[in-house]
C-alpha cells in the first residue's frame, strides 16, 4: 500500500466529501435544467474515486461494501458514456440523470452508513444498524433521492452537448 491505513482513510473520506459536495451541485443543475460541465466532471471523477478507492482497503471478504463499490462503478461508466460518449442525445439523457442520481445516492448511503458507525450518537441510536433509526433515515434518504431522481428526468431538458463543427 502506498500509504499507510489511516492517511489512506483520510484520503478516500476527503475524496468522498468531495464526491457528495458536487453531487449537490450537479442533482441542482438537473434539476434546473444546467449541465454545470465543470462540476459534472469534477463529480464524477470524486464519486469513481471514491468506489475505486474503496477496494483499496484490507479485504476479509467480498461483502455488502463491496457490492456497492461494483454497482456504483458501473452505473458510473454507463452515466460517462452517456453524458460524453453519446452527448445525452435520445433516450441517454434520462439514462444519464438517473445513473448520476443513482451514483450520488450510493454515495451519500454510504456516508449514512458510515456515519451510525463512526458518530458516537448515531452509534448508540443503531449499534447494529438493523434498529428503527437506522432503517428509518436510509429509508428517508432513498425517498429523497427516488423523489430527485424523477424529477431531474422530468425538468433535465436541454440541448445535447454538440462538438464543434470542423472547417473544412
Amino acid at each position: 500500500m502506498l500509504f499507510d491505513l489511516k492517511t489512506f482513510t483520510l484520503i478516500h473520506v476527503a475524496i468522498s466529501l468531495a464526491g457528495i459536495a458536487s453531487g449537490f451541485v450537479v442533482i441542482y443543475g438537473l434539476l434546473a435544467g444546467r449541465r454545470f460541465d465543470g462540476w459534472t466532471a469534477f463529480f464524477l471523477i470524486t464519486t469513481v474515486a471514491t468506489s475505486a478507492t474503496g477496494f483499496g482497503f484490507p479485504l476479509v471478504h467480498f461483502g455488502a461494501p463491496h457490492w456497492v463499490g461494483v454497482i456504483s462503478l458501473v452505473v458510473l461508466a454507463v452515466a460517462i458514456v452517456a453524458r460524453y460518449a453519446l452527448r445525452l442525445a435520445g433516450a441517454w439523457r434520462r439514462i444519464y440523470v438517473i445513473c448520476a442520481t443513482l451514483a450520488f445516492y450510493l454515495n451519500v448511503f454510504v456516508g449514512v452508513v458510515q456515519a451510525f458507525q463512526k458518530v458516537p450518537f448515531l452509534r448508540a441510536l443503531a449499534p447494529t444498524q438493523s434498529e428503527p433509526p437506522f432503517l428509518f433515515t436510509q429509508l428517508i434518504v432513498l425517498a429523497i433521492f427516488v423523489a430527485l431522481a424523477v424529477v431531474a428526468a422530468v425538468r433535465f431538458r436541454i440541448e445535447p452537448v454538440r462538438t464543434p463543427a470542423r472547417a473544412a
